[in-house]
């Protein structure tokens, strides 16, 4: 039990570098495309950032769950790779099916993908609605200025 949270708190805490990481990435392609963004038209050009940022998020994610399938097939939890594929998806995602299970032996660090799937959409939403808050003001202000 013990070993499956330390392996599961290491994979979580890989997965919180992975975001902060990313988001760090997504902040400095922000600042060098900030004039464009807040500069006339303003409205396509949220929609061109919702799409961008929503392409970063699931790229994120995707990472986060490859990172879960490689580890939960290593450790023998799943017979197969697209098992463990799924069950990432399906765990990351709170989805929870039940058509595929671990072995016993790795219920709890499986149960841990969910926590992390949690904790991602989480996280990164919140980020999208910032960057969408942050570029949407600054447009405002700018509107203001003139």
């Amino acid at each position: 039990m013990f070993l499956q949270i330390a392996l599961g708190s290491g994979l979580l805490v890989l997965n919180v570098l992975l975001m902060a990481t990313a988001a760090l990435l997504l902040e400095s392609a922000f600042r060098a495309v900030h004039p464009w963004l807040i500069a006339p038209p303003q409205r396509p050009k949220l929609l061109v950032m919702l799409v961008a940022v929503g392409l970063w998020v699931l790229a994120v994610i995707t990472v986060g769950v490859w990172i879960w399938a490689i580890a939960l097939h290593r450790i023998g939890a799943f017979s197969t790779f697209e098992e463990a594929v799924y069950f990432s998806i399906v765990a990351f995602s709170t989805l929870g099916l039940g058509d595929v299970v671990p072995a016993t032996e790795w219920r709890i660090f499986a149960g841990m993908a969910a926590v992390n799937g949690f904790l991602s959409f989480g996280l990164l939403t919140a980020l999208l609605v910032e960057a969408l808050r942050q570029v949407r003001l600054a447009q405002l202000e700018r509107r203001h200025e003139k």
